[in-house]
C-alpha cells in the first residue's frame, strides 16, 4: 500500500509516475477483490444454486469455463489503462460518437433500474434477520443512503478495506455452507467434463450460466480500480495480472460452493426455489431446517455482504466511469489514468451527481413498483453492454492506439473472441425473449 500511495502522490503532484513493481506480489492485491465482489452478486448465486438443483454437478464445468472468461475480458480492461495511460471510455470516444451514445444511454437507463434492484437486494436479507424493525421498502432506503453516504466521504483506499473485509464474509458463509452439504466430490469432478444436460434449451441455459458468473458493467471498471488504487503504467502489469487472477479464482469459490449446496441441498430432494433474490430467502428457510437457526442466520449475513458489496462497488465504479465520461465530453483531448490515480475524480460533482442518480430516483421504483416499458429497455441494455465491452477491447488491443508489445495476443484474441460470441448470443436471446408485443 506504501508503493501505491507514493506512486499516486505523484501522479497527483504532475510529476512523472513510478514505473512501480516489475514482480508481482500478494500484498498489492485489491482492485481484483473489489471486481470480484462487485461483480457477484445475489442473482449469480441464485442461478448458479438454480443450475445445482436443475442438473447436479453437470454444469461445474460452465461456471469454471465462465471465470475463465471474465479474467480474459478483466484483464484487457486492465492493461488497456495500464499499456497506454488512458482510461477505457477514452479509448471508447475515440472509435467513434456511436460508443458516446451507448454509453450515456445505458448509464442513465440501467443506473436507475439497478439502483432500485441492489437496495432491495441488500434489504431482503436484513428484513429476514430483523423481521419486526421495519418494511423491505424501507430497508432498501437506509441500504442505498448507507451507500452513498459511504462512497461520497471515502476514497478508494477505505472503499478497498471495506470490501476486502466483506468478501472476507462471503467467502466463509459460502465455503462453510460447501463443507456443511458434504459435497459428492466424485461427482464434482465428473462435472468438469464439458456435458450438456438432456434437457430442453440446455445450450441456452448452459451458456446462461457462464455468461452470468460475475460478469456486469464491473468489469470495465476495473480498469478504474486498477488506476485509483495507484497502477497507472505498464510497469504495474505483472501485480495487475496476479490481482485479475485472484478476482476470478475468489468468484469461482463462490459460485462452485453455491453450486455444491444447488446439487446436494436442492437437487438430491427435488426442491425448487424461485430466481432472483427471493431465491435465497427461501434457502434461508430450507437451511433451518436442514441445519437449525444458526446455520440459517450465519446464510443471511453472507447474503447481505455479497448484495451490498454488488450495491456500493457499483456506486463506487460506474460513478468513477461516468465522471470519466463527463472529462471526455467537456472536451479533454485525452484523460489520463493519472488523473484517476489522484483521487479528485471522487470529489468530482459528475462522480457525487451519477452518486445522487443512483440513490434517490430509484427509490420512487421501490415503492411505485418498476414500470413495464423501462424495465424492458434495462434488460435489453444490460444484454447489450458484455459485448459491446468485449469487442470494443479487441478493437483497441488489435490496433495502434495500443503498444505492439501489449497488444492481443492468439490466446487472448480467442478468449475475447468468445465472450464476444457468448454475449452477442445471450442479448439476441434477452432482445427476443423480450414481450414486445405488450411494449407498444
Amino acid at each position: 500500500m506504501a508503493e501505491s500511495t507514493a506512486n499516486t502522490s505523484k501522479a497527483a503532484a504532475g510529476g512523472e509516475p513510478d514505473p512501480g513493481p516489475r514482480t508481482s506480489s500478494w500484498r498489492y492485491i485489491g482492485p481484483g477483490i473489489v471486481v470480484a465482489a462487485t461483480g457477484v452478486g445475489a442473482g449469480d448465486l441464485v442461478a448458479t444454486l438454480i443450475a445445482g438443483s436443475n442438473f447436479g454437478y453437470t454444469l461445474l464445468w460452465a461456471a469454471v469455463l465462465g471465470c475463465l472468461v471474465k479474467i480474459s475480458l478483466a484483464e484487457a480492461a486492465g492493461r488497456w489503462h495500464l499499456s497506454t495511460g488512458r482510461t477505457l471510455f477514452d479509448g471508447w470516444a475515440g472509435l467513434g460518437r456511436w460508443t458516446t451514445y451507448f454509453f450515456v444511454v445505458y448509464v442513465v437507463i440501467w443506473g436507475f433500474v439497478y439502483g432500485a434492484a441492489a437496495m432491495s437486494s441488500s434489504a431482503l436479507p436484513l428484513q429476514a434477520l430483523f423481521p419486526d424493525v421495519m418494511d423491505l421498502k424501507w430497508w432498501g432506503v437506509a441500504c442505498g443512503l448507507v451507500g452513498l453516504v459511504f462512497v461520497w466521504f471515502n476514497k478508494y483506499a477505505v472503499f478497498e478495506k471495506v470490501m476486502t473485509v466483506l468478501v472476507g464474509v462471503m467467502f466463509v458463509v459460502t465455503v462453510y455452507l460447501a463443507i456443511r452439504v458434504t459435497p459428492n466430490l466424485g461427482d464434482a469432478f465428473a462435472g468438469l467434463l464439458p456435458v450438456l444436460p438432456d434437457e430442453k434449451d440446455s445450450i441456452l441455459n448452459t451458456l446462461g450460466l457462464i455468461g452470468g458468473v460475475g460478469g456486469t458493467i464491473t468489469l470495465a471498471a476495473y480498469g478504474y480500480w486498477v488506476n485509483a488504487k495507484g497502477w497507472t503504467d505498464s510497469g504495474w502489469m505483472k501485480v495487475m495480472r496476479l490481482d485479475n487472477r485472484v478476482a476470478y479464482v475468489t468468484t469461482g469459490i463462490f459460485v462452485v460452493s453455491m453450486l455444491f449446496v444447488g446439487a446436494e441441498l436442492l437437487h438430491a430432494a427435488h426442491v425448487s426455489i424461485a430466481s432472483g433474490d427471493k431465491g435465497l430467502v427461501q434457502l434461508t428457510d430450507i437451511l433451518e431446517q436442514e441445519y437449525g437457526t444458526a446455520t440459517a442466520k450465519f446464510f443471511l449475513i453472507g447474503f447481505f455482504a455479497t448484495s451490498f458489496t454488488s450495491l456500493i462497488g457499483v456506486w463506487h465504479g460506474v460513478s468513477l466511469m461516468f465522471a470519466d465520461f463527463v472529462a471526455r465530453y467537456c472536451g479533454r483531448d485525452a484523460v489520463k489514468g493519472e488523473e484517476i490515480a489522484s483521487g479528485d475524480r471522487e470529489r468530482s460533482w459528475p462522480f457525487r451527481a451519477y452518486l445522487l442518480w443512483l440513490t434517490f430516483p430509484p427509490i420512487v421504483l421501490l415503492f411505485q413498483g418498476q414500470p413495464f416499458r423501462l424495465i424492458i429497455i434495462y434488460g435489453v441494455l444490460g444484454a447489450a453492454f458484455m459485448p459491446f465491452l468485449a469487442l470494443t477491447l479487441i478493437w483497441l488491443l488489435n490496433s495502434s492506439r495500443t503498444p505492439r508489445a501489449w497488444r492481443n495476443g492468439p490466446l487472448s484474441n480467442a478468449m475475447l473472441a468468445i465472450a464476444g460470441l457468448l454475449f452477442l448470443v445471450l442479448c439476441v436471446k434477452q432482445v427476443w425473449d423480450q414481450p414486445w408485443a405488450e411494449f407498444f
